[in-house]
């Protein structure tokens, strides 16, 4: 049996280019059919994951139905997601990275601030084993050095 001739670098170096290439160039009757029957987030109940519960939720279908003026209401909702999919940051590599070192990205994020608006947003990931107590400890700890570092 011969070698594979190919590195877990190149497996993951593929896996980022296409995560980017999906992300440039999104389906744009895709994304309005997922949306379809998805919670809105702010009107749904959350999970203990805080991702919300569409058994629970609005949907955007019940949002914004597809009667008289709404479907342009929808129509708009989903240009706008589209474009937020399409224009966002390329952060492929990243991604397919933490998935293949198996680290979580936590939901909190460190934001430093300037003019009304963010400079720096530091996201972090970390391994399964780490609870949520030490999760915060470390962002906490974190955000306390650049505050004193600024």
């Amino acid at each position: 049996m011969t070698a594979q001739p190919y590195t877990l670098d190149d497996l993951t170096t593929e896996a980022a280019r296409q995560h980017a290439a999906l992300t440039r160039d999104p389906d744009f009757m895709g994304v309005g059919e997922m949306m379809y029957n998805s919670a809105v987030a702010s009107l749904a109940p959350q999970h203990i994951d805080g991702q919300p519960n569409d058994a629970d939720g609005v949907t955007w279908r019940q949002l914004l139905p597809f009667e008289a003026d709404a479907s342009e209401a929808y129509d708009l909702a989903q240009n706008r997601v589209y474009d937020l999919i399409r224009d966002a940051a390329d952060v492929s590599a990243w991604a397919v990275q933490l998935g293949a070192d198996g680290l979580q990205p936590e939901d909190h994020t460190l934001t430093v601030g300037g003019d009304g608006r963010p400079l720096v947003r530091l996201h972090c990931a970390f391994a399964p084993e780490l609870d949520d107590a030490a999760r915060a400890a470390f962002m906490l700890g974190l955000g306390q050095t650049l505050t004193d570092g600024l």
